[in-house]
C-alpha cells in the first residue's frame, strides 16, 4: 500500500461545518413571489467559482448548470430567463444567506440531507442533479483507488458533507488520513494545485470543475469509487409552498419538456399540438400557471427561455465541454436513468 507523508498547515481554519454555522434562527417566512415580483428579479444564491455550474465569462456575464436552474424560476415569473441577480455565497455561509432573506432561492450543488431538511428552517426543492462524492489526485502519484490513500491530506471544504463522508468510507477500512479544512473554495483549490495536499474530494460532478480549470487537466484523475450519495437540489425558505412550487415545476418544465422531445428551438411548434400533457405543459389549455400565480405560458417561457434539461446539461457540464461529464443516473427514466417529472395534469 503506498504511504504518503503528511503536510502540515496552518492552524486557525474554521472548521465549524454544517448545523453549527447556521444556529441563528431562520428567517420570517414571506411571500417570496410578491417580493420578487416587485423587485423585478430573482436574487439566487451561487457558487462563486465552479466551472460549468456557476461562473463568470470573459464578459462578466454568470452561466452554468445552476445558474440556468435560477434561469428558469425567473423565466416562470417574468417570462424572462435573465431577470436574475446572481449572489456568490461560499460553502460556510450559503445557508444563512437564504435564511436572511438575503437569496430567494439558493441553487449551489447543495446535498439534500436528513439534517439538512430538518433543522434549518429550509425548505429542498426537486433533485436536479444525481452527484455523488469522489477523490481526485495527481496523476504522478501513480494512485489507482481509494484504497492506496493511506496517510494521505485530503483537502475538504466547510459547511460540506464531504467530511463526513470521508470518515464514514475511511475508518470502517481502517485507511489512516489527515483532512484539512480550508475556508473558502479557492484556498482550498490551490492548496491542491500547489501540492499541499495529496488529494481533494467533493462532488464528483465538482471534481470535473476543478479538474477542468487545472493548468493542464490531464495531470489529475478521478479515483472510481463513488463514496456517497450526493443528490443536489435547490433550495428556499421553510412555510413559503407557493415558492418552493414555482421552483420545484419550473425545473420539472424541463424535464418533461425533454421526455416530449420540445426543444428551445421547436417549442412554438408544440403550440399545436393534440396532444394533452403538451397544450397543459405549454398554456394552451388548463390552469396550471393560476395555480402557481403565473402567467398560463409560464412552462413554455422556461423551455423557450432555457430549454429543455438535455439542452441545459449539454451546454453546460457534457461529454462536449470542458466538463466532459456523461449524463450517467441523469438520464431520462425511459432512458434508464433517475430523472422523471410529475404529470402535468
Amino acid at each position: 500500500m503506498k504511504k504518503f507523508k503528511p503536510y502540515r498547515l496552518a492552524a486557525g481554519i474554521g472548521i465549524a461545518l454544517g448545523l453549527g454555522l447556521l444556529a441563528s434562527a431562520p428567517a420570517q417566512a414571506q411571500a417570496t413571489l410578491d417580493a420578487v415580483k416587485k423587485r423585478g428579479k430573482v436574487l439566487c444564491g451561487v457558487s462563486p467559482v465552479a466551472a460549468g455550474f456557476s461562473f463568470a465569462d470573459d464578459k462578466g456575464v454568470r452561466r452554468g448548470f445552476d445558474q440556468d436552474v435560477c434561469r428558469a424560476v425567473s423565466a416562470a415569473v417574468f417570462g424572462d430567463p435573465d431577470k436574475v441577480e446572481s449572489v456568490p455565497l461560499s460553502t460556510n455561509v450559503r445557508f444563512q444567506g437564504l435564511q436572511s432573506g438575503e437569496v430567494d432561492l439558493l441553487s449551489r450543488q447543495t446535498t439534500w440531507t436528513f439534517s439538512r431538511d430538518n433543522s434549518l428552517g429550509l425548505d429542498f426543492g426537486p433533485i436536479v442533479f444525481y452527484d455523488g462524492q469522489g477523490i481526485m489526485v495527481p496523476a504522478k502519484l501513480n494512485v489507482k483507488s481509494a484504497g492506496e490513500l493511506g496517510s494521505a491530506v485530503v483537502c475538504v471544504l466547510p459547511g460540506t458533507t464531504t467530511q463526513q463522508n470521508l470518515e464514514d468510507y475511511f475508518r470502517p477500512r481502517n485507511i489512516k488520513y489527515e483532512a484539512v479544512v480550508f475556508e473558502n473554495s479557492d484556498e482550498w483549490r490551490n492548496a491542491y494545485f500547489t501540492g499541499r495536499c495529496d488529494a481533494i474530494t467533493t462532488d464528483r460532478s465538482d471534481l470535473a470543475s476543478v479538474r477542468a480549470v487545472a493548468p493542464n487537466p490531464k495531470d489529475h484523475v478521478i479515483l472510481p469509487e463513488t463514496i456517497s450519495k450526493e443528490p443536489l437540489a435547490p433550495v428556499v425558505r421553510q412555510n413559503d409552498a407557493n415558492w418552493r412550487d414555482i421552483v420545484t415545476w419550473s425545473f420539472f418544465a424541463m424535464v418533461a419538456a425533454e421526455e416530449l422531445k420540445i426543444t428551445r428551438a421547436n417549442v412554438d411548434t408544440f403550440l399545436t399540438s393534440k396532444d394533452p400533457e403538451v397544450q397543459r405543459l405549454l398554456g394552451v389549455n388548463g390552469d396550471l400557471g393560476k395555480m402557481l400565480g403565473l402567467d398560463p405560458k409560464w412552462a413554455y417561457n422556461v423551455i423557450k427561455g432555457v430549454g429543455n434539461y438535455a439542452e441545459m446539461f449539454d451546454r453546460n457540464v457534457g461529454p462536449d465541454t470542458p466538463i466532459g461529464l456523461s449524463r450517467g443516473p441523469n438520464k431520462l427514466w425511459t432512458e434508464g436513468g433517475l430523472l422523471y417529472s410529475p404529470p402535468f395534469r
